[in-house]
């Protein structure tokens, strides 16, 4: 008989977190202007909200953690990681930063131009947010079968090279690099394939641009080629990892994900005069080229982590876990995109609620419910994400409304997403009792979801 699944991590330590009424969930999340990031953590039962710097380090890296050096300049902690970066992605030359957006802000204030088009899979918000605040525009190249959660195609991540090849043509010098999120994080935490990154590459090398990486879950996006990719499956994690990397120019991360701890984040980058320009602004806006805005613990734990979280069995264990709670949502009958991505369940808010209007953020609506149903947070990826046009100020309306339930890595066990499973699946169960949805009362010029303010419609 074969041996069923089983983590390969014991638990030596546990949280309290405390279950809560549905009476008290409803005045909570009124109290909070029906935005979920405006919750208490200790109003919610199920944190879903990211897998960004909610998981659970290992006993190695809280070891790491306590032989930090924490010296301005020259640690041995900021040698360390730089010795990790370049044996496992192959960067000559990095930036350390204190989470993602930061090296997004760092490289792209050298890269990004008034009037420039970036194109790319999907941008998520943080790298929208930065281009736009540039005053320059994120063309969204992504394949088509991304935008329909009832296709089984196994790299929904990839990008069009076709559409790619059309803004490049038609944009010349306007565009400084092409950007590729692994995963695609937005489309679903769909996989981009190796093939299909080195196709960018080509078409880069064609057109004479740079290729930048969103590498945030680089290492889950290596699990799905050596799973799905023909030619692959004898691959390690490691050589797939160093087979994707040699497309890439530059990469910004947030290590917050794949290296599995609470803070921080780096720029990867091959040429010496981009790292000497990109230095300057991250002096300027994180510290000092061998911290920037990291202590040297927070170091020495992301590089064990970006060792560790590179492994298979690691990998196996955190995207087993999500394709769990996605065949237990399916099982209830909740749409969902499929197949099931690396790092969250993307409810398909659209085949949900179809009754409700565009105008009346459906996905948002879907994730309140959530929460008031179970004390479960999740998060929207839909038209408040999306935020207004930099022209108009009209709601954008993205091909999909998703919710976003992100499992954070060796946090939760199965009974959780059992629990989370049921809570939808009771949702779903009255769907057709919930008739309206929200209005906007007050929001930020960019990047509104995380701060906006709603109403009952």
């Amino acid at each position: 008989m074969k041996l069923p699944y089983a983590e390969s991590f014991r638990i030596k330590m546990v949280e309290h977190i405390h279950r809560s009424t549905k009476k008290e969930r409803l005045k909570w999340i009124k109290e909070a202007n029906y935005n979920l990031f405006s919750l208490k953590s200790d109003h919610v039962f199920i944190d879903l909200l990211t897998d960004s710097g909610t998981g659970a380090m290992s006993d190695k890296q809280w070891s790491e953690m306590m032989i930090g050096d924490e010296s301005y300049a020259g640690a041995t902690s900021y040698y360390k990681l730089k010795n990790a970066i370049k044996d496992l992605l192959g960067f000559e030359y990095f930036l350390p930063t204190h989470q993602g957006r930061a090296a997004e802000n760092v490289l792209f204030s050298v890269l990004v131009k008034e009037g420039n088009i970036v194109p790319g899979n999907s941008h998520f918000d943080t790298t929208k947010g930065h281009i736009e605040f540039r005053k320059a525009r994120a063309v969204d190249c992504t394949i088509d079968e991304a935008f329909d959660t009832t296709i089984q195609h196994p790299f929904k991540g990839n990008v069009d090279i076709n559409k790619l090849e059309k803004v490049l043509i038609d944009n010349g010098d306007k565009v400084p690099f092409i950007i590729m999120t692994v995963t695609n994080n937005t489309a679903g935490g769909q996989p981009v394939s190796l093939q299909n990154l080195r196709d960018v590459r080509a078409l880069a090398d064609k057109y004479g641009k740079k290729v930048v990486f969103d590498s945030a879950r680089f290492a889950e996006n290596a699990y799905f080629i050596k799973t799905r990719e023909e030619g692959c499956a004898d691959m390690s994690i490691k050589e797939i990892v160093e087979q994707m990397f040699v497309n890439a120019d530059a990469m910004t991360m947030s290590a917050k994900k794949d290296a599995i701890v609470n803070m921080g984040g780096f720029i990867g980058i091959r040429d010496e005069k981009l790292f000497q320009d990109a230095s300057v602004f991250n002096i300027v806006f994180e510290g000092f080229i061998t911290y920037g805005g990291m202590s040297g613990r927070d170091m020495n734990a992301l590089a064990q982590g970006l060792y560790e979280g590179t492994e298979y069995a690691v990998l196996e264990n955190r995207i087993e876990q999500v394709a769990f709670l996605g065949r237990k949502l399916v099982e209830y009958g909740v749409p969902v995109q499929e197949p099931f991505g690396g790092h969250a369940i993307f409810i398909d808010a659209k085949r949900f609620l179809p009754n409700l209007a565009k105008e009346e953020y459906i996905a948002q609506t879907l994730a309140v419910e959530l929460f008031i149903e179970g004390g479960v947070r999740g998060v929207e990826i839909g038209t408040l994400l999306a935020d207004r046009d930099p022209d108009t100020r009209l709601d954008r309306f993205p091909k999909l409304e998703l919710v976003r339930l992100a499992v954070p890595r060796r946090t939760y066990t199965n009974n959780h997403m059992e629990y989370v499973a049921a809570a939808m699946g009771n949702v779903y169960a009255r769907r057709n009792e919930i008739k309206r949805g929200f209005k906007i009362i007050k929001e930020a010029p960019i990047m509104r979801h995380f701060t906006v303010e709603l109403d009952r419609l």
